[in-house]
């Protein structure tokens, strides 16, 4: 067999060894494999131009060598920028201690020459340098033999096609996951939208707290939630379980609170008959029951000291005994926790368990009272109007601004259950097809002691026209003000007749006539 025979035929072998590399760090692997092999040189390296093109990587060495092509102590940068090829002996790259370059030589088999080979496709897209390492071979010789030249073209035809058979693949990589996050965006401002059926509000916290709320239902941690009385923590416990894959199974609500505490272990475990006295039948627990679903406990700061105790147990091993059993059983539930105690605090106490306080909190949530949103007062007056007409078949049309801006100088320590109570109330007050009006809400008339507390805390005064006392700059007008509302009030709640809102105030009809020319209300009678 001839010479050029012979390179044809290595050539060809060459071209389908290169044609097998499964991916671009096997082709360059084999590629500097046959240039050692075929060429006599010591070693090979090709070290390859990084996606931003501003680097140069050895991934043959462990070290992961990294060139900057902005640094012109190595004369790699030089050659790329050159765009040609160069031989230098390793004395001269020694004078330049470079680190990078000592690794090389180090690495390099005792070489005193190297020969540094640009790599570039036909449109001018430089893949990397092509490093040779010997012992002061004749360079021109090497590299100006055929099947040197033949192998360079190979490898950087099939190293061209692994970049774009890898761009293209990372571009759709790219697409499916961006087109899978606008999917999971779109399924998550549903769901939010879903949620705000039942959780009404437009404020940021609100919006983060549907968020939450969705998170913690694609998990099965269990979730703590905190808030203040009337806040809507039995909403959110809602929520989380029906958009969990537990939506078909049970959700079964304990207020710990309202169960006497000899009741709760029996409520929650159930009993076997004859387990104590009057037990004539077995009963299930309600931790059997929320079996597939999720078990809600409410209040769970009132559980007493001994049962947390076997509560934790349960939660760590799903594992429970009902009264009078000698078998354990098991229950698959999700739990939701909920109180408005700071449980820090009953900790330090003495009153709840840490352990237990750390298992039920893996998820935890806060909900935040009523005045810290207080842009969402309309929306849940209205919310609240609609509602109240679905359920009575008449009503108010809404509310008027007045009324809303009296409702945003109220603390509302009872939060959003408080305001549907004081909405409601004032339904019933207000004609039909009209706004509610000041007069209307009667907080005045709705208010508890705790209401009162916190009114005195706030300086506020629950009547029209009357600010927060720290406000009040003029005492007089204050006092007309409130004069002036309770008498509008009454000439409301009476049509109009002045002699009846008269009497019923203890004054003489002319004085009420004078008053509301005064304080010009005289309209609403």
């Amino acid at each position: 067999m001839g010479r050029m025979q012979m390179e044809l035929h290595t050539g060809i072998e060459l071209a389908v060894d290169l044609i097998r590399q499964p991916d671009r760090a096997a082709l360059l692997a084999c590629a500097t494999a046959h240039m050692e092999r075929l060429f006599g040189v010591s070693r090979g390296w090709l070290l390859e131009l990084d996606p931003s093109g501003r680097a140069l990587m050895c991934p043959r060495l462990d070290a992961g060598l990294r060139f900057e092509c902005d640094d012109f102590s190595h004369p790699f940068a030089h050659v790329l920028r050159e765009a040609r090829p160069r031989s230098l002996s390793t004395t001269a790259c020694a004078r330049l201690e470079h680190a990078g370059l000592t690794a090389l030589f180090e690495a390099s088999r005792g070489a005193d020459s190297i020969w540094i080979q640009p790599l570039m496709q036909d449109d001018k897209r430089t893949l990397g340098i092509l490093v040779l390492c010997g012992q002061d071979p004749a360079w021109d010789t090497v590299v100006g033999q055929p099947l040197f030249e033949g192998l360079l073209a190979l490898l950087i035809h099939h190293w061209g096609a692994h970049l774009d058979r890898d761009d293209r693949l990372w571009q759709q990589r790219m697409l499916s996951r961006s087109l899978s996050s606008m999917k999971d965006t779109e399924t998550e401002r549903q769901k939010n939208a879903m949620l705000a059926e039942s959780l009404v509000g437009q404020a940021g916290c609100m919006n983060d707290l549907r968020a939450q709320i969705i998170r913690a239902a694609g998990s099965q941690l269990s979730v703590l939630v905190q808030g203040e009385t009337g806040c809507g923590k039995d909403l959110v416990a809602r929520g989380i379980h029906d958009f969990s894959e537990r939506k078909d199974g049970p959700f079964v609500v304990v207020n710990c609170a309202a169960i006497p505490d000899s009741l709760l272990e029996n409520e929650l475990f159930g009993h076997t008959k004859g387990a104590f006295s009057g037990a004539d039948a077995a009963k299930q627990g309600l931790l059997a029951q929320a079996h597939g679903g999720t078990l809600f406990l409410d209040e769970i700061g009132d559980m007493p000291m001994a049962l947390q105790s076997k509560l934790l147990r349960v939660l760590e091993t799903r594992q429970f005994r009902p009264l009078g059993a000698r078998e354990e059983t098991h229950s698959d539930f999700r739990l939701v926790a909920a109180t408005h105690q700071p449980l820090q605090t009953r900790i330090q106490e003495g009153g709840f368990r840490r352990d237990l306080f750390y298992r039920l909190s893996q998820f935890p949530i806060r909900v935040l009272a009523l005045r810290d949103r207080t842009e969402d007062l309309e929306l849940l007056c209205r919310h609240f109007i609609h509602g109240f007409r679905a359920r009575e078949g008449s009503g108010p049309l809404g509310i008027s601004s007045h009324a809303l801006e009296y409702l945003k100088h109220y603390g509302f320590p009872g939060n959003v259950r408080e305001l549907r109570n004081v909405i409601e109330f004032a339904c019933l007050q207000t004609p039909e097809r009209e706004d509610i009006q000041v007069e209307d809400l009667r907080l005045d008339v709705m208010a508890t002691p705790d209401m009162a507390v916190a009114e005195s805390e706030t300086g506020y005064v629950p009547q029209l026209g009357v600010p927060p006392m720290h406000e009040i700059a003029d005492l007089r007008a204050a006092s007309q003000a409130f004069e002036a509302a309770i008498i509008s009030a009454r000439l409301r709640q009476f049509g109009g007749n002045r002699a009846q809102a008269a009497e019923s105030l203890g004054l003489p009809k002319r004085t009420l006539a004078h008053k509301c020319q005064k304080f010009n209300v005289a309209e609403a009678g």
